[in-house]
């Protein structure tokens, strides 16, 4: 699928605000596709789909979970960490896009998890250092997005627990795959 083919597609299914995220994170995810070699076409299709469930109604997220191959323990966390997973079947069912690297980088660009391929790293790590995204750290991550695609990628995962810690929300287990994951890449 081409890039405006998505855009059209994702455009309406979204608000404004989502809208101009996504675009940012796709033109982020190809600056660091060229940055780390890996294939733009596909890193910009999964950042254009990354939200498209976003604003899907709970219910029909939750017939989608429980209806297709994505684990059910899902629905025992908040379901700010749905879209992803949910998008991930509908973007396969919808429009054909089966490319497992896609489908992941979308599947978990909220939670991460262990072994995250280098699609699927450089989607999570767009989707939080977009340039419309401020807050405290960021530009520390920003700055580490340029060096080490790992260590970044472990820095989003440490942040993201602990802003959900503070918030007393429950965590997603891959969320602390993901960190384990990236800490043992960095000690070696």
């Amino acid at each position: 699928m081409r890039k405006d083919e998505a855009i059209k597609i994702v455009q309406p299914a979204l608000t404004e605000e989502r809208f101009k995220h996504t675009l940012r994170v796709a033109e982020t995810a190809v600056g660091l596709a060229d940055m780390y070699q890996v294939s733009k076409e596909k890193v910009e299709l999964a950042a254009i789909f990354h939200d498209y469930a976003k604003y899907r109604p709970l219910k029909e997220m939750k017939e989608f979970i429980l209806n297709s191959q994505l684990p059910n323990d899902l629905l025992d966390y908040h379901h700010e960490v749905w879209h992803g997973p949910v998008a991930s079947v509908v973007v396969e069912e919808q429009f054909g896009i089966n490319d497992r690297e896609i489908k992941d980088a979308i599947r978990y660009h909220t939670t991460g998890k262990a072994g995250l391929g280098i699609v699927e790293k450089v989607i999570f790590l767009a989707d939080y250092i977009e340039p419309g995204r401020s807050f405290p750290g960021i530009e520390k991550v920003r700055d580490m997005a340029r060096k080490d695609l790992n260590h970044a990628c472990w820095m989003v995962s440490r942040n993201t627990i602990q802003f959900l810690l503070s918030k007393n929300a429950t965590i997603y287990p891959d969320s602390f795959h993901a960190y384990n994951y990236f800490l043992t890449l960095m000690n070696k």
